[in-house]
């Protein structure tokens, strides 16, 4: 990293929900150039928990609160005189090696609920699509993806490959 480049450390939410049998996740249309879509989430405030950035995040956006974090985030924290230290497990994480950003971040499959707002900070569009057609829609048009939240699917996608057929 250069002098003067930021560094990003970020919370992000793939919300799920089961509607009429069939599992949809949530996207959202960021409200800023180029205005693609991507899952709710963002960066950390100092000192800020993973769990509480990733519930504060989702709230902003989205106007949803985080009731489940659906993969056991197995979730330990440490406390002593000199710090506190908070240890769990996404659903996975990533690390631009390069790009626009350079940032790590990790994406949790969450439940919410609450009322969706029409804008939500830098936000809007908000979107639930059908689990199983995510592939072909991303297949289809890629570029209307931003490029983390390619990957992010990519990674989501290969996870979810044996249920994609089902729920």
């Amino acid at each position: 990293m250069s002098a003067g480049q930021r560094f990003y450390v970020n919370a992000r939410a793939i919300i799920e929900r089961l509607h009429e049998g069939r599992t949809q996740v949530l996207l959202q249309r960021r409200q800023k150039p180029p205005e693609r879509w991507e899952f709710p989430g963002g960066q950390f405030d100092p000192f800020e928990g993973i769990l509480a950035a990733l519930a504060r995040e989702v709230q902003e956006e989205t106007g949803l609160s985080v009731t489940r974090v659906l993969d056991d985030p197995g979730r330990h924290v440490t406390d002593s005189d000199e710090a506190s230290v908070e240890c769990l497990k996404p659903a996975f994480v990533y690390q631009t090696t390069r790009g626009p950003v350079d940032s790590v971040g990790f994406y949790f499959r969450v439940e919410a609920q609450g009322t969706l707002t029409t804008h939500g900070d830098e936000a809007g569009g908000h979107t639930w699509v059908d689990r199983r057609a995510l592939p072909a829609r991303l297949a289809g048009t890629p570029e209307d993806f931003d490029w983390l939240t390619r990957a992010a699917l990519g990674a989501y996608l290969r996870e979810h490959e044996r249920s994609l057929g089902e729920a």
